[in-house]
């Protein structure tokens, strides 16, 4: 006898505490054997998720809980990675929406809630962290009545159920003033609030591709939900292609999902969210049917990318030290092997066999592409990011954010100035209690380019901003994006801390004595707008006279770290920031000499 099913995803803004949320139903439903160690945020395995403590990739991982299968897909929180969420949300029948007590709707929470309505699901709402002190869980509530009714929700959908959480604390409850014990209401909520997934097993099987993974043993595994069907390990199957080319294979292994396990299964029908192998070449949005009547189901459509890069071989002086990929061919299969698991990515090959153009949702989705790929051991260059115009009715058009602030009030005024130069307009306003003050802004996605760093300075390091892709507007005309001139590097050689303390009042350096540099290679920040080239490996003549100040210790001001996220914002038209596995450097593509 087969379990009943639910199917659910959890969706979120980021750091609304979605993973740790899920951690706690795991561990209730008692997939971790007695006194086993558990990390904290589970189900983000990657190591970058880890590292960043954000989810990137959807997951799924499945519980049973009073004899039904719960089926659950972890998506991320960031709208650059909303080609994650936009497909899963074709495998689940509901969803929990995590919003936190202290924050409330968030620009993502817009985004992904917009998906959600989208597909027709009703959410479950769930007010987590409301253990935090500054938690307004009921205000939280309002202002999520608010946002369904702004995005259009039916009033079946804005008349959703909703609970009170915490997932740092393992509890959920359906009143403030009841005890929190476990995570039980909130199970019961699925059970009661998510349809039982609609499906014929007696029909064709259907079974769509929504998510791609690797097996040494097994090669491509496919996972997808079965829409109809019946489908068994070891049978014939076919799989209809974008294209609408039928593959038939058959069917070498057939898995389902416990806790974090993927166990064998003998057949599944439909509702069940399976992992498939056998299909080699299959791609995300693909149909695994029958081979005697195959029935494709609609390919999965995602948003388009706005933001795009030219990633490129590296021809620096120190090209192919450091990494083990260098070369074009090894680039292009590197990412031409992306695009078969991220549907929001777009590549093209341009007229130079050592340039590609890359298109992807925003800085952070593409920057998480170049992070994984110098891990692996590419060496490669990219340019300066540009927004993707397009013409809507005949007029050029950019894309626009829905943009967050969170700064300190003595911050405001500078933030709203600034913004305004970039073409920023301000929708609310709101000054909390805490010293704090949010902004709405509706901004050019160009106008973001290279703000982050700013406000991080305008705030003193305490401004939290947020965005997320709104859409195509008419051109807004030119932005204001005020940066200094750079520092260059005059020759190739070793930094010595001799010049660059003489240096030091032309402005702040990215490098630290001992750095090897090379002729253009970008140094530092200069005072003034132009740039202008150093020696920075000049060396001290020794004499055997002795200074007065030599017993003085002389200390450097502390470099600015470039990280590869502020190095993709902080360069112009005219640099690249090389990428390698040891090191990240920016440098000018044609360089002018400018004169001391």
């Amino acid at each position: 006898m087969t379990l009943p099913i639910r199917n659910v995803a959890i969706i979120a803004h980021v750091d609304h505490g979605k993973t740790t949320l899920v951690d706690a139903l795991l561990k209730q439903s008692g997939i971790f054997r007695e006194g086993e160690e558990v990390p904290d945020c589970v189900m983000d395995s990657n190591a970058i998720e880890r590292e960043r403590g954000i989810t990137i990739l959807a997951k799924n991982t499945a519980v049973k809980y009073k004899d039904t299968l719960i089926n659950i897909v972890d998506t991320p929180g960031h709208a650059d990675f909303g080609g994650e969420v936009e497909r899963v949300l074709g495998m689940v029948d509901g969803c929990l929406l995590i919003v936190d007590a202290n924050e409330g709707p968030m620009p993502q929470t817009r985004f992904v809630l917009k998906k959600a309505l989208e597909k027709g699901l009703r959410p479950i709402v769930v007010v987590n962290k409301i253990d935090r002190p500054q938690a307004e869980p009921h205000k939280a509530i309002d202002k999520v009545l608010d946002l369904f009714l702004e995005l259009g929700a039916d009033d079946d959908q804005c008349d959703f159920p909703y609970l009170f959480a915490s997932g740092l604390g393992g509890y959920a409850k359906e009143d403030l003033k009841d005890e929190g014990k476990d995570m039980q209401p909130l199970f019961d909520a699925i059970l009661h609030h998510v349809p039982p997934p609609v499906g014929d097993p007696n029909k064709s099987l259907q079974l769509q591709v929504t998510t791609l993974d690797y097996s040494d043993y097994l090669g491509r595994i496919v996972i997808g939900r079965i829409h109809n069907g019946t489908i068994k390990a070891g049978q014939q199957a076919a799989l209809v292609t974008e294209t609408g080319a039928i593959v038939k294979a058959k069917i070498t292994k057939l898995m389902g999902f416990e806790g974090l396990k993927r166990i064998e299964m003998a057949e599944a029908s439909a509702g069940n969210i399976v992992a498939v192998a056998g299909f080699a070449d299959a791609n995300i949005g693909e149909t695994i049917t029958c081979p005697d009547e195959p029935q494709a189901l609609p390919l999965i459509k995602v948003d388009e990318p706005t933001l795009q890069m030219t990633f490129s071989v590296n021809d620096s002086p120190f090209c192919g030290q450091e990494g083990q990929f260098v070369t074009s061919r090894q680039l292009r299969d590197r990412l031409m092997r992306e695009l078969e698991t991220n549907v929001a990515l777009r590549v093209e090959e341009t007229d130079s066999p050592d340039k590609f153009l890359v298109s992807g949702r925003g800085e952070l989705h593409l920057g998480i592409l170049i992070e994984t790929m110098r891990r692996e051991g590419y060496e490669f260059q990219v340019s300066q990011p540009q927004v993707i115009y397009r013409e809507v009715n005949g007029q050029p058009c950019e894309p626009f954010e829905y943009l967050v602030l969170d700064v300190p009030e003595e911050s405001v005024g500078s933030c709203i100035e600034r913004l305004g130069q970039r073409r920023g307009e301000m929708q609310d306003m709101q000054v909390g209690g805490n010293g704090r003050t949010q902004l709405e802004f509706v901004i050019p996605a160009r106008g973001l380019i290279g703000f982050r760093g700013e406000i991080m300075r305008m705030t003193r390091g305490e401004g939290i901003m947020n965005h997320s892709f709104l859409d195509y507007r008419p051109l807004s005309g030119d932005v204001e994006l005020r940066r200094n001139g750079v520092l260059i590097a005059f020759e190739e050689g070793v930094s010595t801390f001799y010049a660059m303390k003489n240096a030091e009042d032309r402005g702040v350096f990215f490098i630290t004595p001992g750095t090897k540099v090379y002729k253009g290679m970008i140094v530092g920040e200069n005072n003034r707008p132009q740039d202008l080239e150093l020696n920075i490996c000049k060396t001290k003549q020794l004499t055997n006279h002795r200074a007065s100040s030599g017993e003085e210790l002389v200390q450097l001001q502390a470099p600015v770290d470039m990280s590869l996220e502020r190095a993709l914002e902080y360069i112009g038209s005219d640099e690249l920031v090389e990428v390698t596995p040891k090191s990240i450097r920016l440098r000018k593509m044609a360089k002018k000499l400018v004169k001391r």
